[in-house]
Parts: structure tokens; C-alpha cells; sequence
């Protein structure tokens, strides 16, 4: 999982199984994140829409922005959900992580390894945009 500011730019990393949910894995990344203070809002796709999410994330000052789920009424009016459309900046951001192979492919067996490799993608990425 990986979180991004609004420019593209990897603000934090978290490996793990493809078992948990993602909703489940929001407060590790939090945690992971590169010296950076917490977002004031986060965007995510329909997985991330959930109540009890959004209240835990409300108690750190968070406002998570997310589509509803086809089964849940509307939690979301419709000016927060305007900001969604910039969504593609974070999809951006991993196909620039797709780009390698390592990462791409996960050749890596052990998790630190991978992290290690997710990790030196980023500083390039960070490095490209910083030059360019």
C-alpha cells in the first residue's frame, strides 16, 4: 500500500499479504509513512468506504474520501467527492513503481527484501521528480 501527496510524490510504503483488507492496513501505512505529519484527507477507492474507518481516522484529524459501495446509503455529499477525481495521481505514482522489475515481479522471498527494493524505487522516483 502506498500513500502519495497531491503532487505524486511517496509520502509512505507498507508491504504485507495480499490476505488483510486494505481497510486494515490504512493505520500501518499511517505509521510507515517518511517523517511526514498525517494528510488532512485521504482518497481511496470503494474498499476504503467504511464507518468505522472513517471514525478512527476522524479522531486524528483525517477526513477520508471515498465512493460508496454499491450496498451502503450515501455517507459522502457530493463536494468531498469532487476532490476523488484526483485519484489518478496516486495511480500514476504505482505505475511509475510498476516500472521495475523488482517491484513489478516481487522476485524478492523474503518481505524485507521487497520492502527494501519498494523503498529504493521510491527515492528514484522522488529523485526524477526532484530534477525534472
Amino acid at each position: 500500500m502506498i500513500m502519495v501527496d497531491a503532487n505524486g510524490v511517496p509520502l509512505a510504503v507498507h508491504t504485507c499479504s495480499a490476505r488483510p483488507a486494505e481497510v486494515k492496513l490504512v493505520h500501518a501505512t499511517l505509521a510507515d509513512s517518511f517523517g511526514m505529519d498525517f494528510p488532512k484527507r485521504l482518497i481511496g477507492d470503494k474498499a476504503y468506504d467504511s464507518d468505522g474507518l472513517d471514525a478512527e481516522l476522524a479522531a486524528l484529524g483525517i477526513s477520508m474520501i471515498a465512493p460508496n459501495r454499491r450496498n451502503r446509503r450515501k455517507t459522502q455529499n457530493g463536494r468531498p467527492l469532487r476532490r476523488y477525481k484526483r485519484r489518478w495521481k496516486v495511480e500514476r505514482t504505482i505505475a511509475w513503481l510498476q516500472s521495475f522489475r523488482r517491484v513489478r515481479t516481487r522476485d524478492e522471498i523474503k518481505s524485507q527484501n521487497f520492502l527494501g527494493m519498494v523503498l529504493l524505487a521510491c527515492i528514484i522516483i522522488l529523485m526524477r521528480l526532484m530534477s525534472g
